[in-house]
């Protein structure tokens, strides 16, 4: 996962040498979570793209493919969790970003699975239409699914569903590798009134290291930094201790 440390000192030495300004821990922290939650939702874009390419037979094959690559990066943010009906409702997980796919929770039979999946709703005339409709009401076996804060199944018979989703982008600890809940952050200590990184203070991004020269950028432009791209592309190619 790409280093909060390695990020945070590109910006600076890149700030410094291009004589653009100091850039402090502090302000760095204010901005890391949320750049890194643009450049997450900047892959669903990229990923649209690479498909259309694929479609019409541009994108390279293999290991150089962009949209393999786009859908390696997103599988780090992929979950799935069970789900269970309380007062005709299902809660949506706090940490949901995108929804991939919903099924009801069946059971193996025979070597098969008794779950289906449930088509997703966004409109709720398009909800309404489905709902008084005699040839597309929702049955245990084509169940629909309305999605607003909350999400609402129907038919309320299904009790239980299985939900495929993005996560929300968050932290990963730079000392274990283990997920963590909390944003991304540069920690240090001071030591002659200079800050001195500390990996047991830090949270790193959760974003693939690959992603460092845009982590890069993206904070940079929300700090008001406006850096050269080659600059950023230069330092991003150095090996990295």
């Amino acid at each position: 996962m790409a280093s909060v440390n390695v990020v945070y000192n590109a910006l600076k030495d890149l700030a410094n040498k291009d004589e653009r300004g100091f850039v402090t821990p502090a302000v760095f922290n204010s901005f890391a979570a949320v750049a890194q939650t643009n450049i997450f939702n900047s892959i669903f874009q990229e990923l649209n793209v690479a498909k259309n390419l694929r479609v019409r037979g541009i994108d390279v094959q293999r290991h150089l493919s962009k949209l393999k690559q786009l859908e390696e990066d997103l599988s780090t943010f992929s979950k799935t969790e069970t789900l269970s009906q309380v007062n005709g409702i299902f809660s949506k997980p706090e940490d949901l970003s995108r929804v991939i796919s919903l099924r009801t929770f069946g059971s193996f039979v025979f070597g098969q699975t008794t779950s289906v999946p449930v088509d997703i709703i966004y409109d709720e005339e398009k909800l309404e239409y489905v709902l008084q409709s005699e040839l597309s009401v929702p049955t245990d076996s084509h169940p629909v699914a309305f999605l607003s804060d909350v999400i609402e199944v129907f038919p309320t018979s299904v009790k239980k569903l299985k939900l495929r989703y993005y996560k929300q982008p968050e932290g990963v600890d730079p000392t274990t590798g283990a997920r963590t809940a909390a944003n991304p952050r540069f920690g240090y200590t001071t030591v002659s009134g200079k800050e001195i990184y500390s990996a047991s203070n830090s949270v790193d991004f959760e974003l693939p290291d690959h992603y460092i020269p845009k982590l890069v950028m993206e904070i940079g432009k929300m700090i008001g930094i406006n850096l050269r791209d080659e600059a950023v592309m230069a330092y991003g190619a150095q090996p990295q201790g």
